[in-house]
């Protein structure tokens, strides 16, 4: 008893420790200007379910942001709470708050928040199996009232997507899975947003392909200057892209940092990229694990 009793008390010294630690090392994304803060969030389904519980994020004008976990984390929830998705689901923010430049954004509609520049391409791709690559594009350009401007943005597309052009006279029904995830983002390109947010773009696709999306995620971040807030269960891919992280669990955010500190954490390694170095870990090292998260620290 007493040598559990020292164990105990070293722990608890050793917990503000790492606390302090973690604020002093993960407490912003970056000095940039912050266009979207999500704080403190709730969100419940049917009145009864709550999914989130206490959630806040932000996110930089011009950097690409990881929304990490596993499946049931919270990380879809998230997204569609900001988009203003949750009400076909019976979903609804019932605590905290989210802001776009300043602007509660809340109560406003899906296609209020397309006008404001911000654009979801969700999980599953939901391209429209009975239109054309092209069909399907044209159809993200509906709040673009110029045909100059839309002509102009689907030429951006194809030549982001040369694979989309080669395609474009095919029904989506017919095309690859990958063809399908890229028709899905270049149809938020029409829209010609500012802000996108990427709900699990390497779902189901090869390895090969979904490097190459991160890749034009990349490019379309350097050269055009979007926003991106993705959710992934890919962490080790979505950590060699993003430029800052957040790691969910059970609805809470549970770690948080640059992406190269969360790639180079033991913690993180060890439960999120499978590199625990061959030792397995006793369960006492599991709990000590869970009592790090922040929001039990």
């Amino acid at each position: 008893m007493a040598g559990q009793a020292r164990q105990d008390s070293s722990f608890s010294s050793a917990v503000p420790a790492f606390e302090n630690e973690r604020k002093n090392s993960m407490s912003t994304p970056s000095t940039t200007p912050v266009v979207l803060n999500v704080n403190g969030i709730e969100v419940i389904y049917n009145h009864v379910i709550l999914v989130l519980k206490g959630v806040s994020l932000n996110v930089p004008e011009g950097k690409i942001v990881a929304i990490l976990g596993g499946n049931g984390a919270g990380k879809t929830t998230t997204l569609r709470a900001i988009s203003n998705l949750l009400k076909g689901e019976r979903g609804e923010v019932t605590k905290g708050s989210i802001e776009l430049r300043g602007e509660r954004i809340e109560n406003l509609t899906t296609a209020d928040l397309v006008q404001r520049g911000v654009v979801q391409v969700m999980e599953g791709r939901h391209c429209f199996a009975h239109l054309t690559i092209e069909e399907n594009l044209l159809t993200g350009a509906y709040t673009v009232k110029s045909k100059a401007q839309i002509a102009a943005n689907l030429e951006k597309v194809y030549n982001y997507f040369p694979r989309l052009k080669m395609r474009r006279t095919s029904q989506a029904a017919y095309t690859s899975g990958g063809e399908q995830q890229m028709c899905a983002i270049g149809r938020a390109l029409m829209a010609s947003p500012s802000m996108v947010l990427l709900d699990e773009p390497s779902m189901g696709l090869a390895p090969q392909i979904v490097e190459e999306v991160f890749e034009i995620v990349k490019d379309l971040n350097q050269k055009e200057k979007v926003t991106f807030l993705l959710a992934e269960q890919n962490t080790n891919m979505a950590l060699k892209y993003a430029d800052y992280g957040y790691i969910m669990e059970s609805g809470r955010v549970v770690m948080d940092g640059a992406a190269r500190d969360l790639a180079n954490n033991e913690d993180v390694k060890e439960f999120y990229l499978g590199m625990g170095g061959g030792e397995r870990k006793s369960y006492r090292d599991v709990k000590s694990y869970k009592r790090r998260k922040r929001w039990l620290a």
